[in-house]
């Protein structure tokens, strides 16, 4: 049986929640990357895998997955056995599993691809105190989740605390989280960071992309 495929760049935070995911779940996927400043997401050979042209995609067989969310859900569902505990079966503890990964791409990563994306793209000079206290807005929320467990849904790790993390991770740097008024997402993260798998999958790609961002910044900044 071929492993299942998935297209990805180490600087997508949706492409490293979903490789979170394979490593918690012993998975081992076939990694095809893509150069998204190349514009290879674009190509007419993508598109007619992802009409969206998102990463991460994922190819199972015959069936495609195209959100980094649903992605994650499904290869816990797939091929998970022993790690239900990633993404509940219990209705009410899976809805808030829901919750929480709708959390990170309405408002987490939506607002980090707003202060990142016309800069790494469009050659834009913006990093105004507006846009990075929008990110730094969502701080109050995950604190306030947080208040009275470990991680985003309780006491166990979740793929919601794969997928905000990623996000978070890619951004502390411009929008800085201030470990006196969010204690607990600095223990959050803390917590996160001991997991075995953890500084492979997520710390290389999240510091290449903050990299990435302040050296094009200043770029757009000289010209």
């Amino acid at each position: 049986m071929s492993k299942p495929a998935l297209y990805y760049a180490t600087l997508s935070p949706p492409s490293r929640a979903v490789l979170l995911t394979a490593k918690a779940i012993g998975l081992e996927l076939e990694l095809r990357p893509i150069n998204l400043l190349k514009g290879e997401h674009l190509t007419p050979e993508f598109l007619k895998l992802n009409p969206q042209h998102t990463i991460p995609t994922l190819i199972d067989g015959d069936v495609t997955i195209i959100d980094s969310h649903a992605i994650c859900s499904y290869l816990v569902e797939k091929y998970g056995k022993g790690h239900e505990s990633l993404y509940p079966k219990d209705l009410v503890q899976r809805a808030n599993v829901d919750a929480r990964l709708h959390l990170d791409s309405g408002h987490l990563f939506a607002r980090l691809r707003f202060l990142y994306e016309p800069v790494l793209y469009y050659g834009s000079t913006d990093c105004s105190i507006d846009k990075i206290a929008y990110v730094q807005k969502c701080y109050e929320i995950l604190e306030g989740f947080l208040k009275d467990q470990t991680y985003l849904c309780g006491n166990e790790v979740t793929i919601a605390d794969f997928c905000c993390v990623a996000t978070v991770t890619s951004g502390n740097d411009v929008a800085p989280i201030d470990e006196f008024k969010f204690p607990k997402v600095h223990a959050w993260l803390k917590a996160l960071a001991e997991l075995p798998y953890y500084k492979e999958v997520n710390v290389e790609g999240a510091e290449e992309l903050k990299a990435l961002f302040k050296a094009k910044l200043a770029e757009n900044r000289a010209k």
